[in-house]
């Protein structure tokens, strides 16, 4: 591997060299698969379809070509110049076919698949080599319940490169589908949080609810304390809104909700449980998961603790038990370092830079911008505090007040972390911590 490439870039192609060992040889993309995305993300792709072919013609006198892909990686429509849309069939960057990371190497539409915010790739910084004349810019749109991505737009030139005010635009023309994604999960959420409680006082145990994406968005008083949330929490009244969802630190509990959703896309009347360390140090206890199914699908999972029916979860995939989890990317030494969550105390941005507080040091992010390493750590219990600082909420050690009234967040109380709170912030962040 080279040195001096950008840490995006350089984390791109280990995934590409070591994940799915993709032919740097190749010259043309891969025929997509078959199989469909989910019907309820048709709005976002006709509202992507229509911003591509708006985009399309702004960018035909550049000769450049724009093109929209599923969360897949899957061309679904490409507009533009002709002579360049010519060019791309040659490497068959034209509907129908594959430029996810795994099929087609680094490239903009697979790369901002990978990772949050806008994606640049230019020239040699593609993995295969017949892509080295091409300049692409790319941004995925993700699914802000899940977290995975659902669509990308993209830009690509010949030989030419792109403008530097590109990666701004593709980000301002993703947000309006954003907001449909929000508010969808909006709408999702007070259909699992009405659920909630409606069937709430038929049980005195533990009972919570969760969204699709296994965040728990409601909860009884059993249930938090069992989960030690902490008592001012929103979930006791109904979290619709994402940030405020709750991420449950249990083991094993993600594979056994996409295990439930499987099941109860087959039948509404489905349930199922599984035995989970909900508590350390303790015996494995039993969950009961029941959908709750709105337009066909699944949207979120209301589960019983204790209770013990319908299908029992059984693990017979070596991958199932003990995968891996979600690691955040670091560069030290020209190394990648991957990172889970909860060793990052906080990130602090130098301009474009941003520096992960760690266990193990100070780690430069393999994503560059604090707005993007924000989103890929706010389902983590992580926020912005100030401008230049996101904070793990979990790892706050003490509050101190200066003399001017400011608050500072001590992080570490053995070396005196001081994270400074702006005013605009204090308010929410004392009420998230309770004081």
């Amino acid at each position: 591997m080279e040195t001096g490439v950008r840490p995006e870039i350089l984390a791109s192609w280990y995934r590409c060299r070591d994940r799915y060992e993709v032919d740097r040889t190749l010259d043309v993309a891969p025929g997509a698969r078959g199989d469909g995305q989910r019907v309820d993300n048709d709005v976002i792709f006709t509202a992507l379809g229509g911003l591509g072919a708006l985009a399309g013609r702004e960018v035909e006198r550049d000769g450049a070509v724009v093109t929209v892909t599923d969360g897949d990686g899957r061309v679904l429509g490409a507009w533009g110049d002709p002579t360049a849309q010519r060019r791309a069939e040659l490497h068959n960057l034209a509907p129908w076919s594959s430029w996810s990371e795994e099929c087609t190497g680094t490239n903009g539409m697979g790369t901002s698949l990978e990772v949050s915010g806008p994606v640049t790739v230019t020239g040699p910084e593609h993995w295969c080599e017949a892509f080295h004349q091409w300049a692409c810019a790319g941004i995925s749109i993700r699914d802000v319940v899940t977290g995975s991505p659902v669509a990308s737009i993209n830009i690509s030139r010949w030989n030419a490169s792109l403008s530097e005010f590109v990666p701004a635009w593709l980000t301002k023309a993703v947000a309006c589908v954003g907001q449909e994604i929000y508010r969808r999960a909006i709408y999702e959420a007070d259909k699992v949080i009405s659920e909630f409680n409606r069937k709430c006082g038929q049980t005195s145990g533990p009972f919570m609810a969760m969204d699709r994406g296994g965040n728990v968005i409601a909860a009884n008083e059993a249930a938090v304390t069992l989960l030690r949330m902490g008592g001012e929490t929103p979930i006791l009244t109904g979290a619709s809104e994402p940030a405020q969802r709750w991420i449950p630190d249990i083991s094993g509990l993600s594979e056994v909700v996409r295990w439930a959703k499987d099941r109860a896309q087959e039948n509404a009347q489905w349930s199922g449980y599984a035995r989970l360390p909900v508590c350390p140090e303790e015996d494995a206890t039993p969950l009961t998961m029941r959908p709750v199914i709105d337009s066909n699908h699944v949207v979120g999972m209301l589960c019983a603790f204790g209770v013990q029916e319908g299908e029992a979860y059984q693990s017979n995939s070596p991958d199932a038990v003990g995968s891996l989890p979600r690691r955040i990317i670091g560069m030290r030494n020209e190394r990648l370092v991957l990172l889970a969550p909860s060793e990052i105390r906080y990130a602090e941005a130098d301009r474009n830079i941003v520096w992960l507080i760690t266990e193990r040091g100070r780690i430069q992010a393999a994503t560059r911008g604090l707005d993007n390493v924000e989103r890929s750590l706010t389902p983590y219990g992580f926020r912005r505090v100030h401008r230049r600082f996101l904070v793990n909420l979990r790892r706050v050690a003490e509050l101190e007040r200066g003399i001017k009234g400011e608050l500072f967040l001590i992080m570490d109380s053995r070396s005196h972390e001081f994270v400074p709170v702006s005013r605009r912030h204090a308010p929410d962040l004392r009420r998230m911590l309770g004081v």
